[in-house]
């Protein structure tokens, strides 16, 4: 049976209260069991309240050290986004965790290593930077609305 790691994650306080990471780790639980993973319990890494645009982030540091150790087989996660926001640290992290002979799996993307898997991984991972940076836009306005709004007031 081959070991694995198991990363989730969430970022705002609105998946906080969905408890979101809660339903993320207990597919991904069923997922490595259908898989046949051994996931040590002490392997089950959530970050809560962690932003998928930054790179430090604890849970996904202990994964990145089981894997330079030589630990893990594989790395379970939910989706491409949960891994990252931003495009190109999800390619910095699924290179770095392939030098170290681990697979990456998400429970929602293909599972195989053809170029039209590989290139759905990669349009999933566009679609959550731009995601990202819809919000992100959004809340730019929002501000400058209230901003606008608070200058009037006086």
């Amino acid at each position: 049976m081959k070991t694995a790691a198991i990363y989730a994650r969430v970022s705002s306080d609105k998946q906080r209260e969905e408890n979101t990471i809660a339903s993320q780790t207990a597919a991904l639980v069923a997922f490595a069991r259908a898989q046949q993973f051994e996931v040590p319990k002490e392997w089950i890494f959530e970050d809560d309240g962690y932003s998928g645009a930054n790179l430090i982030r604890p849970g996904l540091e202990r994964v990145r050290d089981l894997a330079a150790e030589g630990l893990i087989q594989a790395v379970l996660i939910y989706a491409p986004d949960r891994l990252s926001r931003r495009y190109a640290h999800q390619i910095l992290l699924i290179e770095e965790l392939a030098r170290a002979g681990v697979e990456t799996l998400f429970v929602r993307a293909p599972r195989g290593s053809t170029p039209e898997d590989e290139l759905l991984v990669q349009f999933q991972g566009m679609i959550a930077e731009y995601e990202r940076a819809q919000i992100w836009s959004a809340r730019a306005a929002a501000n400058d609305i209230a901003l606008a709004r608070a200058k009037s007031a006086y």
